[in-house]
């Protein structure tokens, strides 16, 4: 008969129950409150002022408005409405017309221009089909003993001597806005057939939401790569 666990033991117990259970409620709020904070700072500006006028035509009745919780949930909002209105322009011929007349405008701002036409190509990029190497690869990243979840953004040659090479950005968990950029030979490279969306869910979830089984060596040379 085993004896019985000392009350150390059982705190210990309990506090990794209690910490693997308040984690991924954890993760949820983190990147939920990243979205809320950025989504209703787009439209505070304009919210405030709005709000206090409202508030002091009929202070009784309509004080509550200037709270500031009142005031990030009605400018997040109007964040997504704009989104969906902008998304609904985008399919149309006017909003299509505007949005490059709106390039046009920013291409002619020093650093702005720079920018935005790199953060464009990204997301085109992320959302076309690669050809001749997969779009989410596996990387030794940090060292040869551990991978690291990339997408690669471009395939460049070497000065000299012609060796093909992937620009693979590296996204950070819970949020993949950031992350780095690595420079690694295409036959270093392991391939995946996974989509964008199922790595994002990877990497999001912290490598809860993933496959059965992945591949964690690149191929035998001169096997092909494409998917």
């Amino acid at each position: 008969m085993s004896p019985a666990p000392t009350l150390a033991l059982r705190l210990q117990r309990l506090f990794l129950s209690g910490l693997l259970t308040l984690l991924p409620i954890w993760l949820t709020w983190v990147v939920v409150k990243f979205v809320f904070v950025l989504l209703s700072d787009i439209s505070r500006s304009w919210v405030g002022p709005v709000s206090q006028r409202i508030a002091a035509r009929a202070p009784d009745t309509l004080g509550w408005i200037n709270a500031g919780s009142v005031q990030a949930t009605i400018g997040m909002a109007a964040t997504l409405v704009l989104i969906l209105a902008v998304g609904w322009l985008a399919r149309r011929v006017v909003g299509q017309r505007l949005l490059r007349w709106i390039e046009a405008l920013v291409e002619r701002i020093p650093l702005a221009n720079i920018i935005y036409s790199s953060a464009r190509k990204l997301l085109d990029i992320l959302q076309t089909k690669p050809d001749g190497t997969q779009r989410v690869v596996l990387i030794d990243f940090p060292h040869d003993q551990m991978k690291s979840v990339g997408f690669v953004t471009r395939v460049i040659r070497e000065h000299g001597t012609g060796r093909e090479l992937a620009a693979v950005y590296v996204p950070t968990t819970p949020n993949p806005t950031s992350g780095y950029l690595e420079i690694v030979p295409v036959e270093k490279i392991t391939p995946t057939d996974w989509t964008v969306d199922q790595a994002m869910s990877f990497i999001i979830s912290g490598g809860a939401v993933a496959p059965d089984s992945i591949p964690f060596a690149p191929p035998p040379q001169g096997e092909p790569r494409n998917g």
